[in-house]
């Protein structure tokens, strides 16, 4: 007897997607939730403004830093 035939679902353990934002794809929607930090990159004659954003992400970093002008 194989061990697949042993295994059996157990129907509580299915999770609800109810509540969760998915686009029209099925990914998982991540959000701006706030700004913590600011800050200006200078390189030689040009600055550039940063934005340190906290992001609902369930995979990858929690915070990354943006430019300002295309978040």
């Amino acid at each position: 007897m194989s061990n697949l035939k042993k295994c059996h679902a157990d129907e509580p353990l299915a999770v609800p997607l109810d509540g969760l934002p998915f686009d029209d794809k099925l990914h998982f929607v991540e959000e701006p939730v706030e700004i913590k930090d600011r800050e200006v990159k200078r390189l030689k004659q040009i600055q550039i403004p940063l934005v340190k954003v906290r992001w609902n992400s369930k995979r990858g970093p929690e915070f990354t830093r943006e430019r300002e002008d295309q978040f």
